[in-house]
This record gives C-alpha cells, sequence and structure tokens, in this order.
C-alpha cells in the first residue's frame, strides 16, 4: 500500500470517528511531502479533536452531577413537607416514611429491580402529599366513621398529590403510584375505580404497605391490631381490596423478620 493509499484510508477512519495512533506512522522524515505535512495535520486535528470531547464529557458529568444533586434536593423538600403533614396529626407522625420503608421491602420481597424498588421507596413516602392544603379539621380525630364531607375531601388526595407532583418529571413513576394508591384489584377503589391490570405494581404495593401501617398503629378510631390480626384481615380481602401478590411478599416478609 502507498503512502497516499495509507493517508487516504486513515482519513477515512477518522471520519468515522475511528481515532488510531496510525497516522504517526506517515509524519516522519522517510514520508515524501505533501503526505507528511497533511499526515502532520491530521494528527493536531485528532488531538484537538479529542481534547474538545473529553472536555465536553466531563463538562456532561458535571451536569449529571449537578441534575442529581438537585433532583435529591427537591426529593428532600417533598418528603420534608410530607412528613410534616403527617406531623399535624400525632396519630400518623411517622407514617409517611414507614411506608416508603415497607412498600421497599415488600417490592424486594417480590423481586422488583432496584430501580423500581426506589420508585416505590419515594412513591410510598409521597403518597399523601395530595393532604396539603387540607384544613386541621380532616386531621382531628371524629369517632369511629368521618363525616361525609370529610370523607369526600379525603378521596380526593390521591389525584392532588399527582397533580402537584406532575412537573417533577423526575420523579418517573412514583408519581402514578401516588396517584393510584387508594386504586383496588376490585375496581372499587379511588379516583379513577382503576382494576387489574391497570393499576401499577407499585401502587398496589404502597396500598398494602398504606393499610398495613394504619392497622397496626394507635389510631382514634381503633386499637392498634397485631401483624397477625392484620394479615388476617388481608388474607380475606387478598385478591378484591389488595392485590394477592403483594399480600402474599407482605406475609413472606413478615415471617422472614418474626424468625
Amino acid at each position: 500500500m502507498t503512502d497516499l493509499e495509507s493517508l487516504l484510508e486513515i482519513i477515512q477512519q477518522v471520519a468515522a470517528g475511528n481515532y488510531s495512533n496510525d497516522i504517526m506512522s506517515l509524519t516522519g522524515p522517510e514520508t515524501p511531502e505533501p503526505i507528511r505535512t497533511i499526515a502532520e495535520s491530521m494528527g493536531m486535528m485528532m488531538v484537538k479533536v479529542e481534547a474538545r470531547e473529553y472536555h465536553l464529557e466531563m463538562l456532561i458529568a458535571e451536569l449529571k452531577r449537578l441534575n442529581e444533586t438537585i433532583r435529591q434536593n427537591t426529593v428532600n423538600t417533598v418528603s420534608a413537607m410530607a412528613r410534616a403533614l403527617a406531623a399535624r396529626d400525632a396519630y400518623t407522625e411517622g407514617h409517611t416514611e414507614r411506608v416508603g420503608s415497607l412498600a421497599e421491602q415488600i417490592a424486594r420481597e417480590m423481586g422488583l429491580s432496584q430501580y423500581e424498588i426506589d420508585g416505590i421507596r419515594l412513591g410510598g413516602q409521597l403518597h399523601d402529599i395530595g393532604k396539603i392544603g387540607f384544613p386541621d379539621d380532616l386531621f382531628q380525630p371524629h369517632e369511629a366513621k368521618n363525616p361525609p364531607h370529610i370523607v369526600a375531601r379525603i378521596m380526593q388526595h390521591p389525584a392532588v398529590g399527582a397533580e402537584i407532583l406532575s412537573g417533577l418529571d423526575f420523579l418517573g413513576p412514583a408519581i402514578d403510584y401516588v396517584r393510584c394508591h387508594h386504586e383496588r384489584p376490585d375496581g372499587k377503589g379511588y379516583p379513577c375505580k382503576l382494576a387489574d391490570p391497570d393499576i401499577p405494581i407499585g401502587a398496589k404495593i404502597i396500598a398494602v404497605a398504606d393499610s398495613f401501617d394504619a392497622m397496626t398503629t394507635e389510631r382514634p378510631y381503633q386499637k392498634a391490631m397485631t401483624p397477625d390480626v392484620a394479615m388476617g384481615i388481608f388474607k380475606k380481602f387478598s385478591g378484591s381490596k389488595w392485590d394477592a401478590d403483594c399480600v402474599a411478599a407482605l406475609d413472606r416478609h413478615l415471617i422472614k423478620h418474626a424468625e
């Protein structure tokens, strides 16, 4: 292969984005002009292009780091708001954190991916964010049953929560989990009366975690149940009020942690 043919082949490789040091073989004194000058110029061009690409990679990496920092700060702020909401009622303080943690454990028991688990934990932490702006009387005990006007307002909170979070695209599927965490497999839930298979798995898991925490903590309208009693209720309504696979995963989780 002649020097000119080698140069043309190398230029074609560079044009295709395949940089190599082959060009340097044509920069020695044995290579005739103007091929040597062209090869030297090509070599310098490659160095500058590679330097610019490296700089761009560093900028992209920095942007990703800054984006993640902004994302985490936003998540922390919204989560703090959710915790503050729960703290308005002494009976539900800590509820959102417990729901997020238990939902994460159920998701792990079901063998979901880490990405799915992260979204489910976040959805659990934010599931009641739609109660922002609720008047204090909605957080007060109302004996065994809430008045109709309060029930109607409470039933709006999943949709309101999803709307509040709708601009935070980086939350991903967690927004749908907030919207759907009171839907039921039998279609009798709210706000959209979705049924299987239209309810996201993350929302089904959060529904189980939310209900379990409500059953097993002291509330104005009920004494805290033992986990066994709560599981009895879950099994009774498995497949209708709660997803059967999620109920089974909760049961396995509780058995493992009881040993």
